[in-house]
């Protein structure tokens, strides 16, 4: 019987999962059968697909590759692998937002950002007190490469305005605005909508505080245009930012990206 293991086709014997975990790895070893962690035996089908994953180690690129790809689904991890995504601003919303899209293995990242970290960052952004004074572009690079080391990121320290939308955008797919000022949230929406017509953009308003979680929503408000947040909490006076709401709307936006790479929604539909 074949079975793929760990990224290799292999004529087998074995008809259940353990059988094929004692013979080619150790009992130890976490079993992925069909992109399914599973710590109970099963029948093998032919052309299953098994992954054993040794504890602590880490494995070369294609094994891991092998091994993310069993996890997420065959077909779900190589439609990520080949998307292209550009993140603009790598605050609460969009260094959270990066940490998601590296751990599910997007293959190229773009992070856009010319701020450095400092210390009323660490209450909601994806970063750490060794990182203060750093680019956030830099920290944050540097990060992700200890989640994911064989994605492609990119970064820029610029800040972003309508005259370098078209340059650094133009080779994405998808565009997250991640920006704390209204204006320039319209600058990068509008720009790209108007210049970029092949691009789609997900975009957030509305995270600050600390009401329901539950009132953060995703919304299609334009054909390529999709909104997370609940379109009314701004941070004021009395009413900060802070890591949970922020986290919940990036993983919204983060959700949305997914659900655009894998083909799930049509253009014009949710």
């Amino acid at each position: 019987m074949k079975i793929e293991v760990n990224g290799k086709e292999r004529e087998l014997s074995c008809r259940t999962a353990f059988a094929v975990r004692a013979q080619l790895g150790s009992d130890t070893d976490v079993l992925i059968v069909n992109g399914f962690q599973t710590d109970e035996d099963c029948q093998l089908q032919e052309g299953d697909t098994i992954a054993l994953i040794k504890k602590g180690v880490l494995p070369p690129q294609e094994e891991l590759e092998s091994l993310m790809r069993s996890r997420h689904t065959p077909q779900v991890h190589d439609k990520l692998k080949a998307g292209k995504v550009a993140i603009a601003g790598l605050g609460g919303l969009g260094s959270n937002i990066a940490v998601m899209l590296a751990r599910i293995g997007v293959g190229k990242l773009l992070l856009v950002d010319f701020d450095v970290v400092e210390p009323s960052n660490l209450n909601r952004q994806s970063y750490y007190v060794s990182h203060l004074g750093l680019l956030k572009t830099e920290a944050l690079k540097e990060q992700l490469a200890q989640i994911n080391p064989f994605i492609q990121v990119e970064t820029r320290a610029v800040r972003v305005e309508e005259e370098n939308v078209v340059p650094l955008f133009q080779e994405y797919d998808v565009i997250c605005e991640a920006f704390d000022k209204p204006a320039a949230k319209a600058v990068l929406v509008n720009t790209a909508l108007e210049k970029l017509p092949q691009v789609k953009v997900v975009a957030a308003s509305g995270m600050a505080g600390f009401g329901s979680a539950n009132t953060i929503k995703t919304k299609q408000v334009m054909e390529r245009l999709y909104v997370c947040g609940d379109l009314e909490s701004g941070a004021c006076r009395g009413r900060g930012l802070m890591a949970p709401r922020v986290q919940v709307c990036a993983g919204h936006q983060a959700n949305m990206v997914l659900r655009l790479l894998v083909g799930e929604l049509e253009v014009g539909g949710m």
